[in-house]
Parts: C-alpha cells; sequence; structure tokens
C-alpha cells in the first residue's frame, strides 16, 4: 500500500468547527409543534371555536358537547402524524454504520455521521459509501443501481470516484472524503427534491368538505346576525336563549358528523394497514390510492429482488461433467459478492472429492477466480470478455440473447496451462470454454400478482428505470406487465414534446435519469392521469416527490425524503393498500342526502350511507349526531348544538 496519510486530531476539530462533516441534513418530517399546529388550526376548528365562544359568553356550558367531534377529530390527525414521524425518524437512524478510518496514523473504528471531509476510510464488500469520495488504493466492484438504477457490478480503482448511496459488492478499497453531509451526491438530490419543503395534499373528499365548511363558514355569518335579530329583537329571547337557538340552528348547518366519519374511516384505514407492516405517513394518502390510475415503478429493487439467482448452465462443450466442476468449485465457499454467493447456492451446497490444491480468489484487477484440482484439471470462472479476449467472438452467438435479456453471464473454463503467480491476466489460446454460467435478479414472488390485479383495476403500469431499455422490457414481460414489447430508449427523448409522447404510448422505458424520472410524471400529469410511484433508490427521489403518491422500499438515509406510503414488508402490499383505499373512499363518496327542515330558520343536513364503511360501526358517529339534534328538536323545539 503507498503511503497514506489520514487526518490528525486538530485537523478533524478544524472541520468540525467549519461544518465540514458528515452528519445527515435535518430531518424532513415536521416537528411535534408543527403537527399539533397544522391539526389544530383549521378552517373547521376556526368555524367551531367561535360558536363555543358565543356560548361561553352567556355561560351555556352544556351546549357545547359538538366540542367533542372537534377534539376526537384533531386528535386523530395529530396521532396517526406523530406515530408516522417517529417510525420515519428510526428508519433514518438504522444507515449510520462503523467504519475502519485512518487518523494520527491508526487505524479505528468511527461512526459513519462522526466522518469528516479528507477523512481516510477503507471500505469492505458489503459496505455503503457513505460519503462521496475517491479511491486512493485498492480495487472494488461497486453497485450503484440505487443511484442510477442501472444493476451491475462498475470497477472502482485507483483514482475512481465512490458516490455516496451506493455500496460495494466485492473487493475492498482505501478512499479519502472529498464531498460530506449536505453537500454529498445523495444529499444534494435530496434536498433538491425537498427545495420547496414538504407540501401535504389534501384528499379530494377532505378537500370537498373543507370548501362546503368554507362556504357554510361564510354563509353563517349573515344567517347568524339574522336569527339573532329575530330571536332577541322580534322573539323577544333572553340573551342566552338567542344565543342558544343561533348557536344549534348554526351547527345543525354544519356536517360535523361526516366530517368525523371520514376522519375515522380514514384512520381506521390507516390501521388495517399499519397491521401488514405498512405505514402511511397522512391520512390523505389512503384515499389517493383509489384514485390512481397510473403506477410508474422501478425495475431494480421493486419487480426484481436486489439479490441474484443463478440459472441452468449453457453448456459448450459435450460430454463435460458442469455440474460436478461446478459443485467442486464451490463447495464450502464463503462468497463476498452477489455473483458468487448466488453460484455457491445453487452449486456448492453439496459435498466433493475433489481437493484444491490452490485457489485465487476473485479479484477485479484480473476478474476470474480459479481453482487447481490436481489430477482433476485446473478451473476458472469469469468475465467472458476478459477471460475469452481475443476470441470473444466465439462465444458471441451463445452470449448476445443473454445480455439483451438482462442476465449477468460469466464464463466456466478449463485452463490447460499453468496458473500465474502472481494472478494475471490467463492466455485466452489455453482455456477450453465449458459453459455459459447466467444469472439474473430473480422476480420478487409478489410482483406478477400485484401488477395482475393493478390490471384488473384498470390502473396501467409504466417501468422506469436505468439499465438497457431491452433488458428491462424482457424482465417486466416475465412479471406479467401488459405492454412490455413497446419499450424506449429514454437517452433518445432529446425534447419534452419527443418524452410527452412517448410517456402516453409506451410502457417500457430504459436508461432514464433521475431528471427525466421527474418529467416522466410530469408529462403523465399534465395528461390528467393520478400518478403514483414505488422507488428504492435516490435516483428515484425527484419523482417520488412529484408523484401523486409514492411508494417507498425502505433504503438508509440516502434514499431522501420518505414516500407518503412507506412499505417495511415490500411492494406487493399495494394491493391491499389499494384495497383499503378504494373501500375508504367508496364508502364516503356517495352519500344520500337528506335534509329535515322546522319552521322557516332550521335546516339541519346530514349524510345518510348507503353501505357500511371499512370497519363495522363506522357511519355510526354521523348517525349519533344526526340523532342529537333531532332527539333535542323534539323535546325542546330548537335544534341542538351538543
Amino acid at each position: 500500500m503507498p503511503s497514506i496519510t489520514g487526518l490528525t486530531a486538530a485537523e478533524v476539530e478544524a472541520r468540525r468547527a467549519a461544518g465540514q462533516t458528515n452528519q445527515p441534513p435535518k430531518s424532513q418530517t415536521k416537528t411535534t409543534g408543527e403537527i399539533v399546529r397544522d391539526n389544530v388550526c383549521t378552517y373547521f376548528n376556526l368555524v367551531f371555536l367561535v360558536l363555543a365562544v358565543m356560548l361561553a359568553l352567556v355561560h351555556s356550558w352544556l351546549n357545547m358537547g359538538f366540542l367533542g367531534i372537534v377534539f376526537w377529530n384533531t386528535l386523530i390527525g395529530i396521532v396517526q402524524q406523530l406515530r408516522a414521524k417517529r417510525t420515519i425518524d428510526k428508519l433514518t437512524l438504522v444507515s449510520a454504520q462503523k467504519l475502519r478510518c485512518l487518523r494520527d496514523g491508526r487505524w479505528c473504528e468511527v461512526l459513519s455521521d462522526d466522518l469528516v471531509q479528507d477523512d481516510v476510510v477503507e471500505f469492505g464488500a458489503g459496505d455503503q459509501i457513505a460519503a462521496d469520495a475517491v479511491v486512493l488504493d485498492g480495487s472494488a466492484q461497486a453497485n450503484e443501481s440505487l443511484i442510477t438504477g442501472e444493476a451491475r457490478a462498475i470497477p472502482k480503482e485507483c483514482g475512481a470516484e465512490l458516490k455516496s448511496g451506493s455500496f460495494l459488492m466485492a473487493g475492498r478499497c482505501v478512499a479519502r472524503l472529498t464531498r460530506v453531509g449536505a453537500e454529498s451526491y445523495a444529499s444534494r438530490l435530496t434536498a433538491e427534491a425537498q427545495a420547496d419543503g414538504h407540501r401535504v395534499a389534501r384528499g379530494e373528499m377532505m378537500r370537498s368538505l373543507d370548501r362546503l365548511i368554507k362556504f357554510i363558514g361564510v354563509a353563517l355569518i349573515p344567517i347568524g346576525a339574522v336569527l339573532i335579530w329575530k330571536q332577541h329583537w322580534v322573539l323577544e329571547l333572553s340573551m342566552k336563549d338567542t344565543v342558544d337557538a343561533t348557536v344549534a340552528a348554526l351547527i345543525g348547518m354544519i356536517p360535523e358528523g361526516l366530517y368525523l366519519l371520514t376522519s375515522v374511516a380514514l384512520a381506521v384505514s390507516m390501521m388495517r394497514l399499519a397491521r401488514r407492516k405498512v405505514l402511511t405517513r397522512d391520512m390523505n394518502c389512503i384515499e389517493t390510492l383509489a384514485r390512481v390510475d397510473t403506477l410508474c415503478v422501478d425495475k431494480t429493487g421493486t419487480i426484481t429482488e436486489s439479490t441474484m439467482q443463478a440459472d441452468d448452465p449453457l453448456p459448450l462443450a459435450e460430454k463435460t461433467p458442469i455440474t460436478e466442476i461446478l459443485s467442486a468449485f464451490y463447495a464450502g465457499e464463503q462468497p463476498d459478492n452477489d455473483t458468487a454467493r448466488a453460484l455457491t447456492a445453487r452449486f456448492g451446497q453439496g459435498g466433493t472429492a475433489w481437493a484444491a490444491v490452490r485457489t485465487i480468489p476473485f479479484n477485479t484487477a484480473y476478474k476470474y477466480s480459479a481453482k487447481d484440482f490436481g489430477a482433476q484439471g485446473c478451473y476458472v470462472v469469469g468475465a467472458p470478455d476478459v477471460l475469452a479476449g481475443s476470441r470473444a467472438g466465439e462465444l458471441a452467438d451463445r452470449l448476445t440473447p443473454l445480455l439483451a435479456q438482462g442476465r449477468r453471464v460469466l464464463l466456466l473454463a478449463k485452463y490447460n496451462g499453468t496458473l500465474p503467480d502472481p494472478p494475471a491476466a490467463l492466455d485466452p489460446a489455453q482455456l477450453e470454454f465449458l459453459a455459459l454460467l447466467p444469472l439474473q435478479n430473480r422476480i420478487r414472488e409478489s410482483a406478477p400478482k400485484t401488477f395482475r390485479f393493478f390490471a384488473k383495476q384498470g390502473v396501467k403500469i409504466k417501468v422506469i428505470s436505468g439499465d438497457d431499455p431491452q433488458a428491462v422490457s424482457h424482465v417486466a414481460a416475465n412479471a406479467g406487465i401488459a405492454g412490455a414489447e413497446h419499450w424506449v430508449d429514454a437517452a433518445t427523448l432529446q425534447s419534452e414534446a419527443a418524452l410527452a409522447e412517448a410517456a402516453e404510448k409506451c410502457t417500457v422505458f430504459g436508461r432514464v435519469t433521475p431528471e427525466q424520472k421527474r418529467q416522466l410524471v410530469h408529462a403523465l400529469q399534465a395528461k390528467g392521469h393520478t400518478v403514483a410511484m414505488t422507488g428504492d433508490g435516490v435516483n428515484d427521489v425527484l419523482a417520488l416527490k412529484d408523484a401523486r403518491l409514492r411508494h417507498r422500499d425502505g433504503i438508509g438515509r440516502a434514499g431522501g425524503q420518505p414516500g407518503r406510503a412507506a412499505c417495511a414488508a415490500g411492494f406487493g402490499l399495494c394491493r391491499a393498500a389499494r384495497r383499503c383505499g378504494r373501500g375508504a373512499a367508496g364508502h364516503q363518496q356517495h352519500p344520500a342526502l337528506g335534509v329535515a327542515v322546522s319552521g322557516q330558520e332550521h335546516l339541519l343536513v346530514f349524510a345518510q350511507h348507503r353501505r357500511a364503511g371499512p370497519a363495522a360501526g363506522l357511519p355510526l358517529p354521523a348517525a349519533a349526531a344526526v340523532a342529537r339534534h333531532v332527539c333535542h328538536h323534539r323535546r325542546t323545539g330548537v335544534l341542538s348544538g351538543a
């Protein structure tokens, strides 16, 4: 290892004083005070507060029972948002990790959040890159699928850049941090997504109720004035009786029972989803799920799992015991990358009588691993283009179709020479090609069923990925997505008009940048679609932000703003969320309005639902509110607000 010096304690303190630390950006969730304020300071509550003050001025405490509805409606909103905040904040802390850091000439373990700019850090297989860095020594393979959407290993040699949010699949390297904290790539992408702050979009039902209450709130002023004039100056009632009668009449005009019923229906749906390990950030996403007509999904980590699966080998030579060779090659292995883990799981579980006299582990410098079994021969597994070298054309006919399907392919060959010591490139002329070993990210078990469900619901699926479009199309077809054969390379969409046209005509989009993902969502929304998006990577953040509803498969802090719905147990639970959304919205959206009139000035508007809500007994709050008004009117002749 070349001479590498880390920071001294004094240099670390100087950078901390300058704010050059790897502390995560300020939490994007609202504070407890903001949550309480937003739920208390609403127009709905203001109307009832004014009426309550009127009753308090005349000491009519018994007629203030309607404040119970206000209290419970406000409490439901506060509690569900506080629960979501706590869960999201806990998820944010999970991404912290301990890394080996060189300080004062000694290697020590430092929490990733305590790193500073210019720290020298060692990363190994499986480590997440905590901040942007440049490789000083060593070699490794990085997976940047969370950033670019492309599920392939990228070699990282001396001088190469490591981006925050990626992680090492294999190898080990020493790197110097160049951009930390809010300046790192992942944090800057998150900051752009949060540039205008967190806006909570109200659902259509709640917006309709808000508009109704605002209209009624304005109408209450002249109506209330007329009622007070009539009750006090025409009927010559006392001021207390005048206020009681006026408030009772005005309360009867406000559908507070329906407002509470809507909140309860959405809250119950949230609880049902919580039991399925689905975190909803606010209640409005429940209704939005029912209105979604276009679902944008990523390929890597959404349609497919993150783990690799080894397929059947494709023989290149006759009468060769390929399975026996692979079993001996991977028996007893302790793999340190996804590819080796998949091959070990497929071929290395049984025993073998072959004994290896020499082993060369995989390294990105020469891109192969090898084992010499003495009398049984010497075998190598590695990248076909590197091992075959000038003979790569011999593999083209078999290799090209596999690569077009998005598979990762390795070559198994017998080496008829002596393995170099130290390890170096092999002579292609000494190789005897035995088999191609295709691997792929397996399709999630729940994905086909989920896509069939959405197809029956009339929801169009759009697959947006950073991978090769033909490969993505193949995966989408295997997952059962209709129209998967209609694909486009987003790199060819150079204008907004071309992108908007493709958004309507195509189902699969390949080689899409994070900004193009956002533009695709905008293009679909401009056509009048209600767009939901699901993704698991930093490259999805911008598009997730602008989608009407977002689903995130949880990742670490580098993932940016949590979506409105975060599924801890995976993409398949979107079906359950959709059903809850349809139930909650459907039961609230078609009420039969009834009007009860008593005298010329008293008007009571109430909603009687055609069928039960998502949980038994949900119509009871509205029914109880109506019953209280009617029963009090029958006893006293005055509509009560209690």
